[in-house]
C-alpha cells in the first residue's frame, strides 16, 4: 500500500535519515529520481522529501516500476541474511567439530571479509568466535551425557587438553570437569518482516525473543544469566529449530496459536501478568486495566504496565496486544511502529 497520510511519511521520512534499524520492514522508500527502493537502513546519499514515496511492502514497490538498490538489498536484507551468510552458518551448523577456514569459505565461493564484516554488525562478535561458541556448545552437550574430557576435546578439534580447558571455560565460564552442571543458555538469530531477532533457551524452553535493536537488550542478557546462573552462548537446540518454524508460521499468517515451551523466571506477580497475556486472543486487544481485573487486582495497573515491560519473549507472549484505555498505541520495547504492524497484521489473517 502505498502511505499518503502525511504524517507516517515524516515519520518515515525522519527514520530513512536517520537509518533507525526498527523500521527495517515497516516500509520500502521508491527514490523517484533514480527508480529504485530501500529499506530503512540503507547506507546510500539520502534523497529530498519530495522525490520518495512509501510502501508496506516490497512487492508492492517492485509493482510500481521501483527496482531493489544494489546497496541495501531491501528483498534481501529486510527479510533474510544475505546468502553468503546464510551458507557460511550452515557450514558451521553441519560441521560443529571443524574450524571452518577462510580457505574452505572460499571454496564454497564465500567472501571472507564480508562474512566477518557482516558478523561483527549483526552479532557483535566475529565469526570465529561465533565458530567457537558452536564447537564449545556441542562439546558441552556431549559433557553433560558423560564422554569423558580428553575424547570430547580431540573430537572437537582441539590439538591439546589445555587449549580446550582455556576455550571452555572462557566461554562456559567453568572447566570442562566443573561444568555439567553449569546452566547454559544458547542464543541465535532469525529472520523475520520486521527486522533480525534474538532466540534464546534452555533446555527447558525458550527464555527470550526480542528484535536486535530492541533498547536495554544487553540489560535484559544480564538479568537473565542472573537469574538462571547461567551463560549465553551461540548454539541451537530443538526449542529453537521449533520457534523459528512456529515465528515464521506467524508472520506467514498460517499460526495463531504457539505451542513452544517457555521457561520465564521472574516473580510471581509478573508470571502472572505473564500467563495473562497469554491469553489474549489472536487479532484482540485489551488495556491494563482490564489485564488487572483479570488477575483480580484491579488497582495494580502500573505495577501490571510495568510487569509488561519486563516480558522478554515478544509475539509469543504478546504484550503488543495490550494498547491504551483510549484505544491509542502504548509504549513497545520493540517500536510502536512494530506494534502497529503487528496488530494489522493478525487483524488482517484473524478468519
Amino acid at each position: 500500500m502505498l502511505i499518503t497520510d502525511n504524517e507516517k511519511i515524516e515519520t518515515y521520512y525522519n527514520a530513512l535519515l536517520k537509518r533507525e534499524q526498527r523500521f527495517v520492514g515497516i516500509f520500502f522508500v521508491g527514490v523517484k529520481t533514480t527508480s529504485v527502493f530501500c529499506i530503512a537502513t540503507c547506507r546510500a546519499r539520502k534523497p529530498k522529501l519530495e522525490n520518495v514515496e512509501f510502501y508496506t511492502s516490497f512487492k508492492e514497490a517492485l509493482d510500481n516500476g521501483y527496482r531493489p538498490c544494489k546497496i541495501c538489498k531491501p528483498t534481501e536484507n529486510a527479510n533474510e541474511a544475505p546468502e553468503q551468510i546464510a551458507l557460511a552458518i550452515k557450514l558451521v551448523q553441519e560441521n560443529p567439530k571443524e574450524k571452518i577456514t577462510d580457505d574452505q569459505l572460499r571454496q564454497k565461493n564465500i567472501s571472507p571479509e564480508v562474512i566477518r564484516r557482516w558478523f561483527n554488525q549483526n552479532y557483535g562478535i566475529t565469526f570465529q568466535a561465533y565458530q567457537r561458541m558452536y564447537r564449545i556448545n556441542n562439546a558441552y552437550q556431549e559433557l553433560k551425557k558423560g564422554k569423558n574430557t580428553t575424547n570430547t576435546a580431540f573430537d572437537s578439534g582441539y590439538e591439546s587438553l589445555s587449549g580446550f580447558g582455556y576455550t571452555f571455560k572462557k566461554i562456559i565460564g567453568k572447566s570442562p570437569q566443573k561444568s555439567t552442571h553449569k546452566n547454559v543458555i544458547l542464543i541465535n538469530r532469525l529472520t523475520t518482516p520486521l527486522g533480525p531477532m534474538f532466540v534464546c533457551a534452555t533446555e527447558n524452553g525458550i527464555c527470550l525473543l526480542e528484535f536486535v535493536d530492541r533498547r536495554m537488550l544487553e540489560t535484559e542478557f544480564k538479568d537473565l544469566q542472573k537469574l538462571l546462573n547461567a551463560t549465553i552462548i551461540t548454539g541451537e537446540n530443538e526449542h529453537i529449530k521449533q520457534a523459528k518454524k512456529e515465528i515464521t508460521e506467524y508472520f506467514d499468517g498460517k499460526r495463531k496459536v504457539f505451542s513452544l515451551k517457555l521457561e520465564t523466571p521472574g516473580t510471581d506477580f509478573q508470571n502472572s501478568v505473564w500467563n495473562c497475556l497469554k491469553e489474549i486472543k489472536y487479532g484482540t486487544t485489551t488495556t491494563y486495566q482490564q489485564q488487572a481485573e483479570k488477575i483480580n487486582n484491579p488497582k495494580a495497573i502500573r505495577a501490571v504496565a510495568s510487569a509488561n515491560g519486563f516480558n522478554r519473549i515478544s509475539i509469543i507472549i504478546p504484550c503488543h496486544r495490550v494498547i491504551g484505555k483510549d484505544g491509542k498505541m502504548t509504549g513497545y520495547g520493540g517500536g510502536i511502529e512494530r506494534k502497529k504492524w503487528l496488530i494489522e497484521h493478525e487483524t488482517k489473517n484473524i478468519l
